[in-house]
């Protein structure tokens, strides 16, 4: 079966880290390089999302100039989860236009894991809002996502880099990865090890999803940012971009 895109983007989660998906993507569209579709899981769901919705990759930073972490949560009164996404829900339902995944103005799947069932699911219809918000959801800082029945957890659990759902419907897939691990030294302490625990899953779970991907984008230097520095966006996007630039210099030159 011919594939029916000729270009797709596959968002890996990663947090704060996902701010270089922007940069990235700037560079990538300066490349003339545009998505007819894109799948993303976590913080590449959001930063999907937002470029599906008809927004700019460097307007998208825009949107959290003058944010903290701490503006889109809040502590929780629920014993599933130390913070909610209340407020991460309200910014964007005052910020994207579309309802609905399917009023996106570029098809988007969105990846988050059914915590009920212990399967990723792939969402491509449906309230936007709860479904970006179900698949950013971090088990243990915050409080499951319900839809319908189902309980929803972080997307990356199982699938930080979402490449399968889109593999067949597109002659090229880009996969743009923000969670690589370095192994340097680490905080003794609940959250510390709760984080670099996650990142050993993303990663394990990300290698046979790069194998499939034409094209992988993974910017170093990502490492040293937490997961609450929100005014570290900007810096986070040239990270994004540089690498993205570099990588598509590289390949010019060896198609020349």
């Amino acid at each position: 079966m011919k594939p029916h895109y000729d270009i797709g983007y596959a968002l890996s989660g990663g947090f704060i880290k996902g701010f270089a998906h922007f940069g990235m993507i700037q560079s990538l569209i300066e490349h003339d390089i545009h998505p007819g579709i894109i799948s993303g899981v976590s913080a590449g769901a959001l930063c999907g999302a937002l470029l599906a919705d008809g927004r700019e990759p460097y307007e998208c930073v825009n949107l959290f100039d003058n944010q903290s972490f701490k503006d889109f949560t809040s502590f929780s009164l629920s014993a599933s989860g130390l913070l909610d996404l209340k407020n991460f829900k309200e910014f964007l339902k005052e910020t994207l236009q579309a309802k609905n995944i399917e009023d996106l103005k570029i098809p988007l799947i969105i990846t988050a894991t059914d915590l009920d069932h212990g399967v990723s699911v792939h969402f491509t219809k449906g309230n936007l809002v709860d479904r970006i918000a179900a698949s950013c959801c971090m088990p243990i800082l915050f409080t499951p996502i319900t839809i319908g029945e189902t309980h929803y957890v972080d997307g990356g659990i199982l699938m930080n880099l979402p490449v399968t759902t889109i593999r067949k419907s597109c002659k090229t897939i880009i996969a743009l990865s923000v969670s690589r691990l370095i192994a340097n030294e680490y905080n003794m302490n609940v959250i510390s090890i709760a984080n670099r625990s996650y990142n050993f899953i993303f990663q394990a779970n990300s290698l046979p999803q790069k194998e499939i991907a034409d094209l992988v984008i993974e910017p170093t230097g990502l490492e040293k940012f937490s997961n609450n520095q929100l005014e570290k966006a900007d810096e986070i996007f040239k990270i994004g971009y540089d690498e993205a630039n570099k990588v598509l210099g590289k390949l010019e030159k060896e198609l020349t």
